[in-house]
Parts: C-alpha cells; structure tokens; sequence
C-alpha cells in the first residue's frame, strides 16, 4: 500500500498554466500544492505580454499623436521619456498582478504555496527549497525562456525580458528572431523612433501564420523604414564598440552588418527544464520540451505536462486551457483533450495580425477544393474613418463554402476581429448564419459580416 502523499495534485509553477491548473485542481476538491520560484504570474504577467503589451499600448499612442495635425488637433512634436515609460510598464504589472487576485484565490480556496526551486528525487517526490514533498499527481507547468545564440558577443546582447533593463531608448536596434515577440519588439522599437533591423533563418517572419498574413506584415514593416532580413544563413557575432554595438550575419547577399545600439535575441523559447531532475522521475525530454500525449501526459502517467513546456503552443491562452484540462485529468482521469485549433492568436504590431484555425495552406493540404475569400479592410467604413485601410480579412471555408476552417486578418484590431470568428467556430456557426448576424455600424467587426456574404455569393480569394 502507497504511503499517504502530502499532496493529491502538485503544480511546479505559477504562471497561467500553473495557476489555472492549482485553481481547477482545487476545485475539484483535490489538496493542491503549487511550487514557484519567483513571482506567481509567470513569465506572461510579470516580463512577457503585459509588458509589452504596455509598450505597444504607447507606440500606438506615438503614432496617434505624430498624426493628429490631420485631424486639427495641434500639438508639438511628442518625445519618448524612456524612464517614465519603463516606470508605466512595471506600474501596470503591479495593477494587473492585484487585479487577478492570485493571492487570495489561493486562501479561498486553500491551496497551499511553496516557494523554492523545485527537483524530483523520485517519481512522486521532490526536493523544494530542502523539504521533501510527494504527491498523487504532478503538473509541470515551468514555462520556457529566451536563449541567448550561441555566438561570438552574445553577452552584449539583451534577451526580450531585459529591454526594460537598457537605460535609454537606442537610436537603432537589431532584433534577431522574427517570431510573435520579435514582430511585436519591431513595431515597438520601430514606431518610438529607433532605427531597426529584423533578422531570421526562416523565409519568411511569423512562420506559424498564414503566408499572406506573414506577408502583409512584412510588406507594412519595409513601408515605414524597417529592414526585414529573412532567409539569412546565420548571426556571427556582435562586436562591442565605443558608440555602441556591430552586429554581422551572412545573408543572402553574403556578409552584412549593422551598427546598432542594442541587439535582442528573440530566437527559440525553450522549456524550463534545468535542475528538475527530470531523470530521476523517469520524465523523457526531446526538442528543448516534454513531449505529451492527448490527455497532456508525459510518458510518466502521472505527471502532466501544461503550458510552454511541452512545445506544443507558446500563447497564454492555450497554457489556461491547457492547466485546467491537465488539472481535470489528474482529478478525475485521463478524459478531456486539448482541441487547438479553435485558440485564436495574434500580435500587436503595426499593422496587427491574428488567425485561428487552418491557414489556407493547411486546408489545401486536407481540401485541393476548399474555399478561400479575402476581403479588404476598406470594404467596411470603420477603417476608412479612422485612416486604417491596410489589411484584410481571409476565410477559409470547406469546398461547400458550409463551415469555417479558418480565419486570419491583418490591420487595426485584428485581433478582436479574429476573436468574433472564433468565437462563431466555437459555437459550431455556419457560414451561411454568419452571413445573416447584423454587426453595429461603424465597427471594424463588421468585415465579417462582408467576408461571410462574399463566401455565400461565392466569391474568390481575388474577386475584390
């Protein structure tokens, strides 16, 4: 007989996985444990997207009030207070931490934290801060973090976490990784005034997206001045000078460089797995993460895997999803899955960009017959009125133009735009319905409601 366990569920980390987890296990009635070492909130609340969320929040600002001369509004040429804004980033942290009230879901519901580096010392024992701890079940949810390439300079580089650590905002910047934080870190830098270069191995930036949302962003980032460098063969180095930083990589036209004043590495995110003891446990690793099954097991049936660390999603809201379908499985049996495809994404840059879904390269593979319609931003009159025509709506529909496999914009609240769609696939909406749904008048929401009634029409990816 197993001896009584301190714990029926033990959450390693606090961020949103780990916190949607401890919640839900709590719930459920289990005794919940969650370990963290640092700040419950995670990466996402504390360094990750709520900082930069705030940054974007005052890039757009920036760009509001260099353009409202064209709306008779007379001001004087706006200034960035570097200071000032970092001092705004780590206010509105603090805001958001007491808004969640983690601290007091964890005394409602009496789940009991334990701060400390967290090491197995077997399957169902850990070593926290020198106390051994067992438990029933155990979920990891440790996160990932930014890596520094392994390079010649990588020292004088900062990991995307730091940029509120450079003292001043850099004339010039290099940003290495043209993912969902380097896009946005580009429109940042970008919009406050820096000069900035975007480099990546891949052929394209924002891989994970449709190809014409991929290109749509780009196109908007060489528009205003920001030198997209795709395709590269690598970075070799960064050279410290007394005005700043050289950064060199070989690209398509062979060695290049670039003088800058700060170079951020947002290339790779792997799981935070050093100093677990994964071995001791018996916990396989493979690609930087743990894999899992369908139920968010690892190949250890009793230790679940949520969030960024077992590589199958980076975005908070798949983490959430993810902690309490782990947490309901460790409670009550391998029952729930994790459906992705219905977690719509996006970035915040200039212009912004979301899908959910298939891409349209994805639904061709399944469907040569699927059926693809595009809808320019300025067919509704909202992005008219408000001078922010760029962009597009796609839909990507089964050949009998019946149900929606994808969607994916690009231009001004693409994101919300995005999240009505997803919204309408999660509740099984046809196309047809989607057509007939009114849409208040003037709003950038009412896109769908064009791109729908084009789908219905028949219409193509070019008709517009």
């Amino acid at each position: 007989m197993r001896a009584p366990m301190d714990f029926d569920v033990l959450v390693i980390g606090a961020g949103p996985a780990g916190m949607a987890a401890a919640t839900r296990s709590a719930e459920l009635g289990a005794r919940t444990g969650v370990v963290e070492r640092a700040r419950l909130g995670g990466t996402c609340v504390n360094s990750g997207c709520v900082p930069t969320r705030v940054l974007a929040k005052t890039a757009r600002l920036y760009r509001e009030v260099r353009t409202a001369r064209e709306y008779g509004i007379v001001v004087h040429e706006p200034a960035v207070d570097w200071p000032q804004l970092v001092r705004r980033v780590r206010s509105t942290v603090d805001r958001v931490l007491e808004a969640k009230g983690y601290d007091e879901t964890m005394r409602r519901l009496k789940i009991t934290l334990l701060e400390g580096e967290a090491s197995f010392t077997g399957p169902r024992e850990l070593l926290i801060d020198g106390r051994t701890v067992t438990a029933a079940s155990i979920i990891l949810c440790v996160g990932g973090s930014a890596r520094r390439l392994p390079i010649p300079g990588a020292e004088h580089a900062v990991l995307p976490h730091e940029v509120l650590d450079l003292p001043q905002l850099p004339s010039a910047v290099a940003i290495i990784g043209g993912g969902h934080t380097g896009a946005q870190l580009a429109t940042i830098f970008d919009a406050l005034g820096s000069r900035v270069t975007l480099l990546d191995v891949a052929p394209r930036i924002l891989t994970t997206e449709d190809d014409d949302v991929s290109t749509a962003v780009t196109d908007g980032f060489r528009s205003r001045g920001v030198s997209v460098e795709v395709g590269i063969s690598g970075v070799d180095g960064i050279d410290q000078h007394d005005d700043g930083l050289e950064l060199r990589w070989r690209g398509t036209d062979g060695a290049q460089t670039a003088r800058v004043g700060a170079v951020v590495m947002a290339a790779g995110w792997p799981a935070n797995v050093e100093g677990l003891g994964l071995d001791a446990a018996g916990v396989a690793t493979e690609r930087n993460a743990i894999p899992v099954d369908d139920y968010l097991r690892s190949n250890v049936p009793h230790i679940f895997v949520a969030g960024d660390a077992n590589g199958t999603s980076m975005l908070v809201q798949a983490a959430v999803f993810e902690g309490e379908t782990a947490a309901e499985n460790a409670v009550l049996g391998a029952h729930r899955t994790t459906p992705h495809h219905l977690l719509p994404e996006g970035g915040f840059t200039d212009p912004d960009y979301a899908g959910v879904g298939l891409t349209e390269a994805q639904a061709k593979e399944r469907d040569p017959e699927c059926a693809v319609v595009v809808v320019p931003y300025g067919a509704a009159e909202r992005p008219i009125i408000d001078d922010r025509e760029q962009g597009f709506l796609k839909l990507v529909t089964d050949r009998h133009r019946e149900l929606i496999l994808g969607a994916h914009a690009v231009g001004e609240n693409a994101v919300e735009v995005i999240q009505a769609v997803a919204t309408a696939m999660g509740a099984g909406t046809d196309v047809a319905t989607l057509a007939r749904v009114k849409f208040a008048y003037p709003t950038y929401s009412a896109i769908i409601g064009h791109a729908a009634r084009a789908a219905v029409r028949g219409a193509g990816k070019d008709s517009w």
